[in-house]
C-alpha cells in the first residue's frame, strides 16, 4: 500500500489558502496534519516548513519580527503551534501588514477552544480546518483495506499502515504513553501522568456510557470538577467524544448527561488490552467499539450538522446518533453485525423523532431497506451519502 494516501481534507486546505492569509490545521498528535502539508508543499509558493519541537526552530523565532520579515515571499508552516502561544500576537501584525491569502499555515495538537490565541488574535484573519485519523473512504480505496483491520487498528496512519497488528500495537502503546508524559505537560497542564493515565483507562471501559462524573470522582479519589477538567482536556486533544443529549421538545422525558467515547477504535483497543480482531470479536466492547467508530467517521464528514444521541428517560426509545440539519434530521442507528436486528424502541424513536432518514449502520458490504426511508447500509457506503 502506498504510504502516502490521498486525504479528503486536501482540497479544503488548497481552497482555504486562496482566501486566507493564516489557515490553522488543527487535530491530534500524528494524525497525519505534517504529511498532508508536505504532499501539498509542491503546490505551495516557496514553501518553508518549521517545526517549533526543534530547538533550533524555536531559537529561529526568537525574534519573529525579524523572521518574518525575512521570509514575507515563503507560504510559513509552523508545526505544534500551540507551543509557543505568544507568536500568535507577533503572527496578527504580520498579517495586518500583507494580507494577500495563503502566507501562513498552522498546524496544531489542540483544539480551537484551547489555542483561544487562535479565534481572538487571528480573528478575520484564519481559517480552522480540523483534519482526524484517517477515515474509511481514506483507507477503503487500496490494497490490503478490510473493515475488520481498520476497525481493530483504527485510523491513526502509523498505527493502520502498521506491518502487522504486533507492530500496530507497538505504536499504539507508545503512542499513549508519549501523550500522557509528554503531550499533556507541553500544554501546561499539571495532571500527574498515573492519574491520567487510570483515568483514561476507567474510561475506556465506560466507552460509549453515560459519564457520571460523581462515579469517577469517587473512584479515582478526586473532585467531580477535576474529573471534568481532565476529561476536558482529553476533549480539547482530540483523544475524547463527548456526546451530548438530543435535547429538542419532544413532549418526552429525555436523557440530560453526555456520552463519553475515545474516538480511535485503536487506541480504545490499546488501553483495553485487546491484541487482534479476534480478541476484539470475544470482548463485551464489540458493539459499542463499533458504535464510536461509526459515529467518529460520520461526525468527520458530517461537520454541517449538531450531532447528539436520543434517549428517552425510561430508557425505551434510544437512537446511537441524530444529526440536525438546517432542513433535515438524520438518525443513525449502529450494529456490530452482519445480521442486525433493531428493537421495539428504535421504531418508538423513529416515531417520536421523526427522521427525515434512517440508517442502520453495520459491517456489512452490501445495503438493503427495510422501509421506505430506513435502511440497512455498510459504513463506506453512508459516509458518501453524508
Amino acid at each position: 500500500m502506498d504510504k502516502l494516501l490521498n486525504r479528503t481534507a486536501s482540497e479544503s486546505v488548497v481552497k482555504y489558502l486562496s482566501i486566507f492569509p493564516a489557515v490553522a490545521i488543527l487535530g491530534s498528535r500524528q494524525c497525519g496534519k505534517s504529511t498532508l502539508v508536505q504532499m501539498l508543499s509542491s503546490q505551495l509558493h516557496n514553501f518553508l516548513y518549521v517545526d517549533l519541537q526543534e530547538r533550533i526552530s524555536m531559537q529561529m523565532l526568537s525574534e519573529p519580527e525579524l523572521f518574518f520579515s525575512n521570509n514575507r515571499d515563503k507560504t510559513i508552516c509552523l508545526d505544534e503551534v500551540q507551543l509557543l502561544p505568544e507568536l500568535f500576537s507577533f503572527l496578527r501584525s504580520e498579517i495586518d501588514r500583507d494580507r494577500k491569502p495563503g502566507r501562513f499555515i498552522l498546524l496544531g495538537s489542540a483544539s480551537e477552544k484551547l489555542l483561544q490565541h487562535t479565534s481572538e488574535t487571528l480573528a478575520g484573519r484564519i481559517g480552522l480546518i480540523d483534519l482526524t485519523p484517517f477515515t474509511v473512504s481514506e483507507v477503503r480505496p487500496y490494497d490490503g483495506y478490510s473493515i475488520e483491520k481498520y476497525w481493530f487498528r483504527g485510523g491513526y496512519p502509523n498505527s493502520y499502515l502498521a506491518a502487522d497488528d504486533e507492530a500496530s500495537c507497538l505504536w499504539r502503546e507508545n503512542f499513549i504513553r508519549t501523550y500522557i508524559q509528554r503531550d499533556i505537560p507541553q500544554l501546561e497542564f499539571n495532571v500527574a501522568a498515573p492519574k491520567m493515565m487510570r483515568l483514561l483507562t476507567m474510561l475506556a471501559g465506560e466507552h460509549g456510557g453515560m459519564l457520571n462524573y460523581a462515579k469517577l470522582a469517587s473512584a479515582m479519589d478526586l473532585s467531580a470538577p477535576t474529573i471534568r477538567h481532565y476529561i476536558d482536556i482529553l476533549e480539547h486533544t482530540y483523544i475524547a467524544r463527548v456526546l451530548p443529549p438530543y435535547y429538542k421538545n419532544t413532549k418526552k422525558r429525555l436523557v440530560k448527561t453526555p456520552r463519553f467515547y475515545i474516538r480511535d477504535s485503536g487506541l480504545l483497543h490499546q488501553i483495553l488490552n485487546i491484541s487482534n480482531y479476534n480478541h476484539l470479536l470475544a470482548n463485551s466492547i464489540l458493539g459499542l467499539s463499533w458504535e464510536g467508530l461509526v459515529i467518529e467517521n460520520v461526525c468527520s464528514v458530517a461537520n454541517d450538522a449538531v450531532a447528539s444521541f436520543y434517549r428517552s428517560a425510561t430508557g425505551v426509545e434510544e437512537m446511537d446518533l441524530v444529526l440536525e440539519y438546517p432542513d433535515k434530521l438524520i438518525g443513525i442507528e449502529c450494529k456490530a453485525s452482519a445480521s442486525p436486528q433493531v428493537t421495539e424502541g428504535f421504531w418508538k424513536a423513529i416515531d417520536t423523532l421523526q427522521p427525515t432518514y434512517t440508517y442502520i449502520v453495520a459491517p456489512i458490504t452490501k445495503g438493503y431497506k427495510l422501509r421506505d426511508n430506513v435502511e440497512v447500509i455498510g459504513l463506506p457506503e453512508l459516509q458518501k451519502i453524508l
